[in-house]
């Protein structure tokens, strides 16, 4: 079985390296979205969820001079195909030069399509089915409102198709965002049980980066920054999000976003994506769940990896995972279900990039184990 502690050592960097241009981060940084914004033009887009409002008026009564902002609410929900041409019909009214997202990742995933499609000739559905993009879009900041996706660092956006029920990326380069700003205070509304599921996802993203076919030192040394960060501040946080721990745990998330961005990911996301998508599961619970059955699938394809994960943890990782999931309140909604559409979740599993960058090689049957698990009346 192949070791992934070895998998690392071919390359020392990523074969292509892409970082947001600037990156502020500390309490109160929000107020300076409006100056970093008007370095791209005097109008511009500001795509918000549904926690903004005051914030949002207090940001845009305080711009700068010249400085003229429109505003879209995302009504909820993941990200969709149908979302993404609605936004980027509203760029186009409003003549932005600039799109800013400040949001959870579905927010941020919405926005940074928009943003790149804009003046692209068709619907964003030819470009998830693999059409090159045709033209650049317009600049794009971001600024998170949770600690878990890592979107804000990425150069994909995963979007629902309504009609097929298909959960899938768009990668394009251009869609790093050229400012990101991590602001902790943001965090200060952020239910519990969105704490916990995001942070589980962020968690995820540092574990399977690290364990990736295609990790590399220099992403390894983020994952494993990434995790002692997440692991170390997520449970003060879902306490009280309030905590000082909250910039530790925003920053986590956002190298995490990083390190995967190089790396890529593993089964987890391969799992996560149709699982979500059919059950309506937000994303970071669907890992949460996956992920001590991946953790117990993958264990001696890590190799010496285990034991570098299980030491930023402070314990073995398995009984790390197992317990932050109990602790958290993290429990699997797929538990004594009837597996619907197993043909599908098994397809689009297999050939998810992410699963394919797993360290240890999933079959058809493998797929099967961890549906099998993962309905299973019991506990996680």
């Amino acid at each position: 079985m192949p070791d992934a502690s070895r998998n690392s050592t071919a390359r020392v960097l990523p074969d292509l390296m892409i970082l947001p241009e600037r990156v502020l981060s500390g309490p109160g940084k929000l107020a300076e979205l409006p100056a970093e914004a008007h370095r791209f033009g005097s109008r511009g887009l500001l795509v918000h969820g549904r926690a903004f409002g005051d914030r949002e008026a207090a940001l845009l009564a305080n711009a700068p001079a010249r400085f003229a902002a429109s505003v879209f609410r995302h009504r909820g929900g993941e990200p969709t195909l149908d979302q993404v041409d609605e936004l980027r019909a509203a760029i186009r009214e409003t003549q932005a030069e600039w799109v800013a997202a400040v949001g959870g990742g579905s927010v941020i995933d919405l926005a940074k399509a928009a943003a790149l499609l804009v003046r692209a000739a068709q619907p964003a559905q030819a470009y998830q089915d693999g059409a090159p993009v045709e033209s650049d879009g317009l600049p794009f900041l971001a600024v998170p409102t949770t600690a878990g996706t890592g979107s804000e660092a990425t150069i994909n956006t995963v979007l629902t198709n309504t009609r097929t029920g298909a959960k899938k990326s768009i990668r394009d380069p251009r869609m790093m965002a050229r400012v990101v700003i991590l602001d902790p205070q943001l965090l200060a509304t952020c239910p519990p049980a969105v704490i916990a599921a995001s942070g589980l996802d962020a968690l995820t993203q540092a574990v399977e980066a690290y364990t990736s076919r295609g990790a590399t030192p220099f992403s390894d040394g983020l994952a494993l920054q990434g995790l002692r960060l997440v692991a170390g501040h997520l449970e003060a946080v879902y306490r009280d999000a309030q905590a000082a721990e909250t910039g530790g745990l925003l920053a986590g998330s956002f190298i995490t976003g990083v390190a995967l961005s190089f790396a890529r990911l593993g089964v987890v996301h391969g799992l996560a994506h149709p699982l979500g998508s059919l059950y309506h599961v937000p994303h970071g619970l669907v890992c949460a769940v996956c992920l001590p059955h991946a953790i117990a699938f993958n264990r001696d394809a890590m190799g010496a990896k285990y034991d570098a994960l299980s030491a930023a943890v402070g314990l073995d990782l398995l009984d790390a995972v197992a317990g932050l999931n109990a602790r958290l309140g993290l429990r699997s909604p797929f538990a004594g279900q009837a597996v619907r559409s197993r043909e599908t979740l098994i397809a689009e599993t297999l050939a998810s990039g992410s699963t394919k960058s797993n360290p240890r090689p999933v079959t058809r049957a493998d797929v099967e184990w961890f549906l099998d698990r993962l309905f299973a009346l019991g506990p996680t």
